[in-house]
């Protein structure tokens, strides 16, 4: 039986551990640029979730970090073709490079886009014993062609706790996006393009200040029983 706490009967205090601000403010930190991931929500030809994605990125850019965006054109449904699909592989090696990541969806039907939750269906919870996603930071933008709305980002929000990111606290929603860019496909000077780049701001601060301690910041009490219980099992079978 494991040591138990007086106030606290249910909990092995063994594997209780407070706060170390050693771990939490580690002075070894990490001097390469940030690395984020951007995927959006639409294949039209002018594809106005790309655009915003493509602002996003040169801000990014401008801020010190590292861009890829992945484009999910031929990416198949999930469970209609193997993991090993080609499309797929792409997409699970970018989750696994990137520290951080930008969703963009369109609203459609007041909802985000098919091929967005696509896209993150296809992104695994494990890969062995790694997660791919927890500890990383997440900003979710949308936009609009109607008045704006927040429907799609709420649902990525709901989205990104579930599989164990950073969510940052600001967002971006672009109403009416059909007239927030030029021909050329670049963003009007507007209050929605201002919020694109304070996002990314916040994005790019709280990634740095979490990535090096994005283990520790998620390591749970629940997992380090279920694992010592795992260990325990183990050993005593081993004598039998």
């Amino acid at each position: 039986m494991s040591e138990t706490l007086p106030d606290l009967p249910q909990v092995e205090a063994a594997l209780l551990q407070a706060p170390d601000a050693a771990r939490l403010f580690t002075p070894a930190r990490s001097t390469h640029a940030p690395r984020f991931l951007l995927l959006y929500g639409s294949l039209r030809e002018r594809s106005y979730s790309r655009l915003a994605t493509e602002e996003a990125a040169r801000v990014l850019r401008a801020l010190g970090a590292e861009t890829r965006m992945f484009n999910p054109s031929g990416l198949p449904l999930v469970d209609d073709a193997p993991a090993d699909h080609p499309r797929v592989q792409d997409l699970h090696a970018l989750t696994q490079w990137a520290e951080g990541m930008v969703w963009c969806s369109p609203e459609r039907h007041g909802a985000m886009t098919g091929l967005m939750k696509t896209q993150i269906d296809w992104i695994p919870l494990s890969v062995g014993a790694v997660r791919p996603t927890q500890g990383k930071t997440l900003a979710v933008m949308q936009v609009s062609g109607g008045s704006q709305s927040f429907n799609a980002v709420n649902q990525m929000r709901v989205l990104g706790r579930w599989m164990r990111m950073l969510t940052i606290p600001n967002q971006s929603s672009v109403a009416k996006a059909y007239q927030e860019f030029d021909e050329a496909g670049r963003m009007k000077p507007s209050a929605y393009y201002d919020r694109i780049v304070d996002v990314m701001e916040e994005l790019v601060k709280f990634t740095l200040l979490t990535r090096d301690v994005a283990p520790y910041l998620v390591d749970r009490y629940s997992e380090r029983k279920e694992s010592a219980q795992a260990l325990t099992l183990r050993v005593d079978q081993a004598r039998l």
